[in-house]
């Protein structure tokens, strides 16, 4: 398989012990490309850091909704800065996230939320996008803005959201979830989306498929995600892989 794992947090804690062993490990286990996200600015300057150490890790840069508490002009002026650097392809991840009451206040995660996408179009990047229990909300702020153009990150909306964002030519993540028993809405959300809408992603360390459930995510385990999918739209996993390793470089603009 060739894969793309658009969605990785490898700066994250859990690889302090074997970061490298790990992301040194990917391009033999057929992971050819993969984005990390930042989540504030400390995660977005570890994010190009290993996009300047690993040829096949790409960066993008950003504040997360549950990280914006206290976000200031200072840390807009640094993620703008490094969006200069050559391998950060993308804004993110960036959004809404009610699900967790201590989140900072929804006004506030909504004007930090369009400070990066007004950055995103000014910089003609694409955005990642992060919507949990928000869903109403995210889609009327991308209506606001038609040229906006990304991915919805382990998109957990309707097949009818998902319609209109694909309208739109938005791109939908899909990940671990997918494999779980109960992932109702997955399947109904992967019929309504075309082939070349799809994106693969682990979001490492978290969100672990089966049948490694509750261990730490990395992106060896993205065959599992793409044998699940592949069975869902007919094709085989490799066809999956390529097809999703094809909308990831057209998303981020790595062709």
């Amino acid at each position: 398989m060739r894969i793309f794992d658009t969605h990785a947090h490898y700066d994250s804690g859990s690889f302090n012990a074997d970061r490298d062993a790990v992301l040194s490990a990917l391009p033999e286990a057929g992971v050819e490309l993969v984005v990390n996200p930042g989540c504030d600015v400390p995660s977005s300057q570890a994010a190009v850091a290993l996009a300047e150490q690993y040829p096949h890790v790409y960066a993008a840069v950003g504040i997360h909704p549950e990280d914006c508490a206290g976000c200031t002009d200072t840390d807009f002026d640094a993620i703008r800065a490094l969006c200069a650097h050559e391998k950060v392809v993308a804004i993110g991840e960036i959004g809404l996230d009610y699900y967790w009451p201590e989140n900072p206040p929804r006004d506030f995660q909504k004007e930090v939320f369009r400070r990066q996408i007004e950055l995103a179009l000014e910089l003609d990047l694409p955005v990642i996008i992060h919507d949990r229990e928000a869903h109403g909300d995210s889609l009327d702020i991308v209506r606001e803005y038609p040229a906006l153009r990304g991915v919805f990150h382990c998109f957990s909306g309707s097949p009818e959201m998902a319609q209109e964002l694909l309208k739109r030519g938005w791109y939908l993540g899909f990940n671990g979830p997918i494999t779980y028993k109960n992932a109702r809405r997955a399947p109904e959300v992967a019929a309504v989306t075309p082939l070349d809408r799809m994106v693969v992603e682990t979001d490492a360390p978290y969100l672990t498929p089966v049948p490694f459930r509750g261990k730490r995510n990395d992106s060896r385990y993205l065959s599992y995600v793409l044998e699940t999918l592949a069975a869902w739209k007919g094709v085989t996993p490799e066809e999956m892989a390529n097809i999703t390793l094809e909308n990831g470089k057209r998303l981020y603009g790595l062709e």
